[in-house]
């Protein structure tokens, strides 16, 4: 247990101003201290991108509640990075980013600057979760959900994770009393179909469009979608490291040269 109020760094990819943010901070603020380091703009499906172009730069700003909170004008790894270095007064007790205005279960992981943000902690060796809501609306309703994401925050400062294994929670768009619990699940096997819709402007220019539906080819107990889709909230720990052991023997026969 704590004796003493830890520090918590936020972060996000929605923007500072995000009611995502803004209700996490809240939450956090009744754990511990907490220093709040986001993008000023929003950053959504920037991945793990980091600023190597052009210059950073930040501010405090003054929102509300008693937390500091500085404006960044990167991406939500930049964040975490800029944090690190130049804010914070020392390491922080764990880091929290999110809650995001919607769903980062499965393939979306890896688009994630929610999740990305969560994983750059994770490189430095920090305990760091990352929070998603199934609805994309600004007017989503985020108190539903504040006393399961206080205490997984409580539990995972009380009960240290291994070095590099974040958590990606995701939060089904229920009511407090529809939520049925939480559940630690495996990232589903599913995929974006997609295709770009083209278009014309009207100098004759063609643009595109982004589109596609999610196919979740994975019905299996202990998939996060099938936990969202069955009521509970998801808990899928995270690892940086994409090796894939399984096949390094058989690569080594594959590759041998004689």
């Amino acid at each position: 247990m704590y004796m003493e109020r830890p520090l918590i760094l936020v972060t996000n990819d929605d923007g500072i101003t995000a009611p995502g943010i803004r209700n996490l901070v809240s939450f956090m603020n009744e754990i511990g201290e907490v220093v709040v380091v986001a993008p000023n703009s929003p950053q959504s499906g920037k991945g793990h991108a980091i600023t190597i172009n052009s210059t950073l730069s930040y501010e405090e700003v003054h929102l509300d509640g008693p937390q500091t909170d500085f404006s960044c004008s990167g991406t939500p790894v930049d964040c975490v990075k800029m944090a690190l270095d130049k804010i914070l007064p020392r390491r922080p007790d764990i880091v929290v980013s999110g809650i995001n205005h919607g769903a980062n279960s499965s393939i979306n992981v890896i688009y994630s600057g929610t999740m990305s943000a969560a994983v750059e902690a994770g490189v430095e060796n920090l305990p760091a979760i990352g929070f998603s809501l199934l609805d994309f609306s600004w007017e989503a309703d985020f108190t539903q959900a504040k006393e399961y994401i206080q205490n997984i925050v409580k539990r995972t400062l009380e009960n240290p994770m291994p070095k590099g294994i974040v958590l990606n929670v995701n939060i089904p768009k229920l009511t407090k009393e529809e939520i049925k619990g939480v559940k630690v699940c495996k990232q589903a096997h599913a995929k974006w179909e997609e295709s770009f819709d083209e278009r014309v402007n009207p100098h004759g220019k063609k643009y595109y469009w982004l589109t596609g539906y999610f196919n979740n080819m994975d019905e299996s107990e202990d998939a996060d979608e099938t936990a969202l889709a069955n009521g509970y909230i998801s808990i899928v720990p995270v690892k940086f490291d994409l090796t894939a052991y399984e096949y390094m023997n058989t690569l080594n026969e594959v590759m041998k040269f004689d």
